[in-house]
């Protein structure tokens, strides 16, 4: 069989979602033609500048503005906006004959399947034999679809339906055509899970498929329920948000992002296509959604929706909630429920369901209702709409960002005590689901040696979960391969000698306990293994230091403890570079700060493309004082040229440093100087980021690691300090920054110039950071500092004082 390679790729719409699926292709190097249709009249300035519906600008108005839209948007759908000239736009007139050069055909056009059809039928003249044709469709069945299409068409027809946004959400339903080869479907799960990121999940050619039919069901029942238990917006806000891993959105925020009408609609062809659906009675509209239809409350796109922005008497900005009962805004109320209360020190998401379950009050009674009915819906919809159990679970992780799906959140509560709460709720699970526990089955998943395994219906048996062998699963490993730990951290042998410390501390925050692991990480590795990796698989690898520690130690004026924290997270930080041994990081998600200056001390970075990097210290009034002022002055000093192009770099990398700038994915981070394009990577899928950390430990190893020698810094000295404070000084007159932001720049300057020195100078590392060290404490003994300290960790914003 012919090997398939991806070089180019023709997105056939250009809405928000054909110009995301066109930038997240751009994102991982591919080429990409975006058509649209041609408009059909002249807008005012096309007419006042004498354009022709034959001018070409106009021809290629709608495609170019769609993805000039996209590109401007917030998150942006592309890790560099340089990466768009990977993009080449044209007209379904004019340039649909070169898609013959595209190896896959996405279909991204308006839901009307006589539109589709028209398209399909262009796709199939002008296609090369072979090439992929996808459509993006979130529910039109595929029969009609490549109905009257030739055999060559039919066997590489299959839906691959993206979510929006597509760069950030993980769910890529992979549904085959009734007659498409199996090689195309097999090609399409693995291209989707290692080139684009995605979570793969093969389905049926049923109504939504697997991620909108359960999240919509969800949603509906939700509805049903609130209005019968009388609850509020916010008090469902609050109870389906991060209580139980759920976004920060929770249910009505995230309908306002989505759009009410775009629920409502993906519902209504529920309701329309699954007349048999046991719960086809929960896709029924409420009178309260439609009079909000009626109102267009639709959300963000009406300006309100269950929130409304509101400014009040005074001119200060408030969001006000909608009451569901008399359907008028009001102020939200205080939500306090003592279920809740008793989930405070589990850490754990998963196991807090079991304790919300037995609440005894309202709380307690909207899990068991809530809860039931999903258990319910989704061990009725196998194998309707999966085969496999796993897949549903992987969906709604993907898909809805939920942090664990319904048969594992089932599991953590206990089968048999899911199916009691359910039939006191009045429901009932599918007859499999009694038949495994009579199989002897006591839950749907276990992890066996590593691996995790699934309930198969049609075998009764346990099967393995597949593709899993692609990735390390630190949940799968943790219990077998630990070999140190303690409160904040622990280490696991992945296997060939190579180590990983695994953050394990509240926010994966940096304090003494992962410090002590790290060091001891290393000695291991040093006296006993080979290599070392700092990896997690938490949403965010770390958000830098433990900063309350810091503060309270400063309110205690414990100065000399201060000073040895300091210097205890420096001579950690240096040790990752200067070890004898390989060392590895892997940062993903929000890694500020001290993980940042790890991640520039690493021998090697893994980045997740999905990596929010950078130094931001600045914005609780101190500077990076775990070497990365020292790093960021040295990366410019071993990239030296001549003394002019020198400041200019230092003045860069002093910018980004004051400013706190963070890099919005981990291309811009190479960018910014955080990572280093001649040693780091990124990796597209995040779950592949500990694997192959450790393939590329294992080959440092084998190409005969050396232990890297100490270099100097060439230091600039009085000529870059004045640039420093003559800037800091203008900027402050010109009340763009406080007295005391000047006091903070002014030191940072100080470190970056190498000191008060009268000529360029090669210095010592341990020069610079002990100039880091000193100006650190400094600051921390500032009233001004600690305030903006205690207002972070109070707000979780920084304050300007």
């Amino acid at each position: 069989m012919k090997k398939r390679h991806i070089n180019k790729v023709a997105v056939i719409g250009s809405g928000i979602m054909g110009s995301g699926i066109a930038c997240h292709f751009a994102n991982i190097g591919v080429e990409v033609l975006l058509l649209d249709i041609v408009p059909r009249e002249l807008t005012k300035a096309e007419t006042a500048a004498k354009l022709t519906l034959e001018s070409p600008k106009v021809r290629n108005r709608l495609v170019n503005d769609s993805l000039k839209a996209a590109l401007k948007s917030k998150p942006s759908p592309i890790y560099n906006q340089a990466f768009a000239s990977r993009i080449t736009t044209g007209n379904l007139d004019d340039n649909i004959a070169d898609i013959k050069d595209a190896d896959w055909v996405i279909e991204v056009v308006v839901e009307r399947l006589d539109i589709k059809k028209l398209v399909f039928e262009k796709i199939e003249k002008h296609r090369k034999k072979g090439s992929l044709i996808t459509s993006n469709t979130s529910g039109i069945p595929i029969k009609f679809m490549n109905e009257g299409r030739s055999e060559d068409f039919q066997k590489h027809f299959a839906v691959t339906h993206f979510f929006n946004p597509p760069r950030y959400l993980k769910l890529f339903e992979v549904v085959p055509g009734p007659n498409c080869a199996q090689e195309v479907t097999d090609f399409l799960m693995v291209y989707g899970e290692k080139f684009l990121g995605k979570t793969a999940v093969l389905a049926k050619d049923t109504p939504a498929f697997i991620g909108n039919r359960i999240g919509v069901f969800g949603i509906m029942s939700l509805f049903h329920i609130v209005k019968e238990m009388g609850l509020t917006v916010e008090e469902v806000d609050k109870l389906t948000g991060p209580l139980i891993g759920r976004p920060k959105s929770a249910t009505f925020r995230t309908i306002d992002v989505v759009g009410l009408d775009t629920l409502v609609h993906t519902a209504n062809g529920v309701a329309q296509n699954a007349p048999d659906d046991e719960m086809h009675e929960s896709f029924q509209i409420p009178d309260f959604i439609n009079t909000m239809l009626e109102n267009n409350w639709l959300g963000s796109k009406s300006k309100q929706g269950f929130y409304k922005k509101n400014v009040d008497s005074k001119g200060k900005k408030e969001i006000l909630v909608l009451d569901l009962d008399t359907l008028e805004y009001r102020k939200a109320n205080k939500v306090s429920f003592a279920t809740l209360g008793n989930t405070k020190t589990v850490e754990k998401v998963i196991d807090r369901f079991k304790i919300l379950v037995k609440g005894k009050d309202k709380a307690g009674e909207f899990f068991r209702k809530s809860l039931s009915a999903i258990f319910a819906y989704a061990s009725n919809r196998i194998p309707e709409i999966s085969d496999e159990l796993f897949r549903i679970d992987d969906a709604m992780k993907a898909g809805f960002g939920w942090e664990h799906g319904p048969f594992q959140i089932w599991d953590a509560i206990g089968v048999e005590a899911g199916i009691k709460m359910m039939e006191e709720a009045g429901y009932s699970p599918n007859k499999w689901v009694t038949e495994m526990l009579a199989n002897g089955n006591s839950s749907f998943y276990s992890i066996e040696q590593g691996s995790k395994f699934y309930y198969d219906l049609q075998s009764g048996k346990l099967h393995k979960v597949p593709g899993q062998d692609a990735f390390i699963i630190l949940d799968n490993i943790r219990e077998a391969t630990t070999v140190w730990s303690n409160n904040e951290a622990s280490i696991q042998h992945l296997g060939d000698g190579v180590l990983n410390v695994e953050f394990q501390s509240k926010m994966n925050t940096i304090g003494g306990g992962v410090l002590q692991a790290i060091n001891k990480g290393i000695d291991l590795a040093e006296q006993e293994y080979e290599a070392v990796i700092l990896g997690n698989q938490a949403a965010n690898f770390s958000v830098g230091a433990n900063l309350a520690m810091a503060f309270m130690l400063a309110i205690e004026q414990e100065y000399d403890e201060l000073a040895m924290a300091t210097k205890l997270f420096q001579d950690t930080v240096m040790r990752l570079r200067y070890s004898s041994v390989p060392t590895l990081i892997t940062p993903r998600g929000m890694t500020f700060g001290g993980a940042c200056e790890m991640s520039m001390h690493a021998d090697k970075v893994i980045a997740a493309a999905e990596t929010y990097t950078g130094l931001v210290e600045f914005g609780v009034g101190i500077i990076p004082a775990g070497a990365g002022t020292k790093e960021m002055t040295k990366r410019v000093s071993d990239l030296w040229v001549k003394d002019d192009v020198q400041l200019n770099r230092l003045r860069d990398a002093f910018i980004n440093i004051a400013m706190a700038k963070v890099a919005t994915s981990a291309v811009e981070a190479f960018d910014m100087g955080y990572f280093k394009k001649d040693k780091d990577l990124i990796v597209v899928n995040a779950d592949r980021q500990i694997a192959t950390a450790k393939r590329y430990a294992i080959q440092m190893l084998e190409d005969g690691y050396t232990q890297p020698a100490p270099q100097k810094v060439k230091v600039v000295g009085q000529q870059a300090l004045g640039m420093f404070l003559v800037g800091t000084d203008s900027l402050y007159h010109g009340k763009y920054a406080s007295e005391h932001d000047k006091k903070i720049a002014n030191k940072l300057g100080y470190i970056m110039a190498g000191g008060d020195l009268s000529e360029p100078t090669y210095v010592s590392e341990q020069y610079l950071l002990d100039l880091e060290r000193e100006a650190i404490l400094s600051l921390l003994t500032e009233r001004k500092t600690l305030e903006r300290i205690e207002h972070t960790l109070k707000t979780g914003k920084p304050l300007r004082n």
